[in-house]
């Protein structure tokens, strides 16, 4: 689990609640450069998420693998880091 899960648990609430007021700003029919400057803020937010969950992923469960002698644990690590770039 994560080393500082509350801190992640409201990064995520944020966005999400940053995700309502968009979609309620769609409903509405607002001006699409408003909808667009609040998607990028959300989508910034959620790579920072993204950014801690990886940071704690490296710091424990991919230490501990390599420390038991697991050194295939680079194959996903690399897959991840692929994923995000």
């Amino acid at each position: 689990m994560m080393a500082d899960q509350k801190t992640v648990l409201r990064l995520l609430k944020t966005a999400r609640g940053q995700m309502d007021g968009i979609i309620k700003m769609v409903e509405e029919d607002r001006y699409c450069g408003d909808v667009l400057t609040q998607l990028a803020a959300v989508e910034s937010a959620v790579k920072a998420i993204s950014r801690e969950v990886m940071r704690d992923h490296l710091e424990t469960c991919v230490v501990e693998r390599i420390q038991a002698g697991d050194t295939e644990i680079t194959d996903e690590v690399m897959d991840l880091f692929r994923k995000f770039m």
